[in-house]
């Protein structure tokens, strides 16, 4: 009786054992991390954390600093956040992002940043089959209330904001605790 009980708590500590690395193995597949300007971006924290890290986002977090939008981003979310890298910053007019992050210019700022962020996760494969449903094209509107429209070009995902302009989707599907990142290779404008 002694033995059949030590051997039935010994497969039932093994089976525990099983599920337990089961379950961890599989939060592991879903944390998978993306490397985005030179840094691991980290699936387990929220879209501020991870991109302070990143060296070709630095001119975006000085202008979400600057907007006053960094506790809006930690915040529970669910956002898609539509990330223009530095090189992007760089082909605004000279002087458009020091004009930007003045105080007096907060309300323009903030209103292009919003313009980059919509309400609710919505990973590539999401958009794909919203531009599937859509015939060629979707559209979400964004936190600032402006639309966004998507397409693809060739295998590749684009973004057509309010201006006309284009910005190609160079990094997709960056995972957030409280959203997803999709970097862009062109600063987004509203009207």
């Amino acid at each position: 009786m002694k033995k059949l009980r030590t051997l039935l708590l010994l497969a039932a500590s093994t089976l525990l054992g099983i599920s337990t690395f089961a379950q961890t193995m599989d939060k592991m597949s879903m944390d998978k991390t993306v490397m985005v300007g030179g840094a691991a971006m980290y699936p387990s924290k929220n879209i501020i954390e991870n991109a302070v890290n990143s060296k070709d986002h630095t001119t975006l977090v000085a202008a979400v600093k600057a907007a006053g939008l960094v506790e809006t981003l930690e915040g529970a979310g669910p956002f898609t956040v539509f990330a223009p890298t530095n090189e992007a910053f760089n082909l605004l007019p000279a002087g458009t992002v020091d004009n930007l992050v003045k105080p007096e210019n907060k309300a323009t700022l903030t209103s292009i940043l919003t313009y980059h962020v919509v309400a609710g996760k919505y990973n590539a494969v999401d958009i794909m089959k919203l531009i599937k449903d859509g015939n060629g094209t979707a559209s979400l509107k964004t936190v600032q209330g402006g639309t966004l429209w998507f397409m693809m070009k060739g295998k590749k995902l684009v973004v057509k904001d309010e201006k006309g302009g284009w910005a190609y989707i160079t990094i997709k599907d960056v995972n957030q605790s409280n959203g997803v990142i999709h970097v862009i290779d062109h600063v987004l404008m509203p009207k």
